[in-house]
């Protein structure tokens, strides 16, 4: 059963106008003469009007709330032509009086109704105790019923906002993890930058009376570090983002993660395949970070000038494919190990004019940082029950896959 946040519950109405074109055939069967006729059809549009002006949240006006009592006290009306058909409508109008006041007021306002049709049912029942003891018998089995119904329902209505609201703290805190672990990297990350940043400048300061030409070679070095620490900050900015962007989720997070790295140089393109299905909160998370790893390293190492990432949906898992034209994983390595003696020599050239100790800092300083690292990324796809692969594409480029179930079991 599904509740809205705004009109009535669906099976209410569902069962509502049921029964009203039930009424209706009823009425146009029986109902002879054009008095009669013109009583039925006015209980019948005031029966409709009450229904369509009734509210179904407590934070209702209480001009509106009076449809449910209304309904209540115009229902047995409609009774006097289709009989036996009424008896759905005065449940209905029972539940509502419930969802709209509560259960202590339903209770009060249900015995009062019951009590006011009793007295009815004694006058019109001539004085045979049978049938008045039979119908208010009746009466009364079908009120608990209603209260009984109307208990439920509204149970049902209280977990179901409870799970929703359980099910939003959950992503919170999945967020706010991520977050904290993401912040740890960052400092490791642009620390060390800004580490290596202070050493050279250090050292140009050390230099500058014997040895003038190593300077500039040291500003240009904490130069050239300084605008790998901006792309660096940039780059964990976009990542620090939550993963609700102006409150998208699921996809519409995913696209608009991709949308952020247009004027990169980057052609992004972005799809999604199939019916798209609510999916756990941690699987939606690491999805979001796949997603946001694969971006960045096209970025950072792949040379590329086009990457597709492509979310299809199945029957019980999700994937995520990320593909880029770039030239693969033979390149990074490459640039890598490029990287490493680079690394090597400044460090060599650093321990001949400093301490043990300030090398030792910098070398480590100067050291690639990984990001969020794939290999870590795998671990946290496959804790979920998923599948993950990262490699060359067989048309080229690189190609990164990760496949989560919808639900954990």
């Amino acid at each position: 059963m599904k509740f809205r946040d705004t009109g009535q519950p669906r099976v209410l109405t569902v069962t509502f106008w049921a029964v009203y074109a039930v009424m209706l055939a009823g009425g146009a069967v029986s109902v002879r003469g054009l008095p009669g006729t013109a009583l039925f059809a006015l209980t019948m549009v005031l029966v409709a009007g009450l229904w369509l002006v009734m509210p179904a949240g407590r934070d209702a006006g209480a001009a509106r709330k009076l449809a449910a009592p209304g309904l209540l006290v115009v229902v047995p009306f409609a009774g006097e032509f289709v009989g036996g058909l009424h008896s759905a409508m005065l449940l209905i109008a029972m539940v509502h009086v419930a969802f709209l006041y509560g259960m202590r007021v339903a209770v009060r306002v249900v015995c009062a109704y019951v009590a006011a049709m009793g007295a009815v049912i004694a006058v019109l029942s001539g004085g045979d105790w049978g049938v008045m003891a039979e119908q208010i018998v009746l009466l009364v089995l079908f009120a608990v019923f209603s209260l009984a119904m109307a208990a439920a329902l509204i149970e049902a209505r209280t977990q179901r906002e409870a799970a929703q609201r359980l099910i939003e703290r959950i992503r919170e805190l999945a967020v706010a993890e991520e977050r904290a672990r993401m912040a740890r990297d960052m400092h490791d990350s642009i620390g060390h930058q800004l580490t290596l940043i202070k050493m050279s400048l250090e050292n140009a300061e050390r230099f500058r009376l014997r040895r003038p030409e190593a300077v500039w070679e040291e500003v240009g070095q904490a130069k050239e570090v300084t605008a790998q620490a901006l792309a660096e900050s940039r780059r964990w900015a976009r990542a620090l983002r939550p993963l609700a962007l102006d409150g998208h989720v699921g996809s519409g997070a995913l696209e608009r993660l991709a949308r952020s790295f247009d004027g990169t140089g980057v052609e992004v393109g972005f799809q999604v395949e199939g019916a798209e299905r609510r999916i756990d909160p941690d699987a939606e998370l690491v999805l979001y970070r796949v997603l946001q790893e694969g971006l960045t390293n096209v970025l950072r190492h792949a040379g590329a000038r086009r990457v597709r990432a492509r979310l299809a949906y199945g029957e019980d898992r999700v994937a995520l494919t990320i593909g880029d034209d770039g030239r693969g994983t033979s390149h990074t390595a490459d640039k890598a190990g490029a990287a490493g003696a680079t690394a090597d020599a400044t460090a060599a050239e650093a321990r001949a004019d400093a301490a043990d100790a300030t090398v030792e800092a910098g070398a480590e300083a100067r050291a690639d940082v990984a990001g969020f690292g794939l290999s870590s990324l795998a671990e946290r796809v496959r804790g979920l029950g998923g599948a993950f692969r990262a490699g060359d594409a067989d048309g080229g480029g690189f190609e990164l896959h990760a496949e989560v179930p919808v639900m954990r079991r």
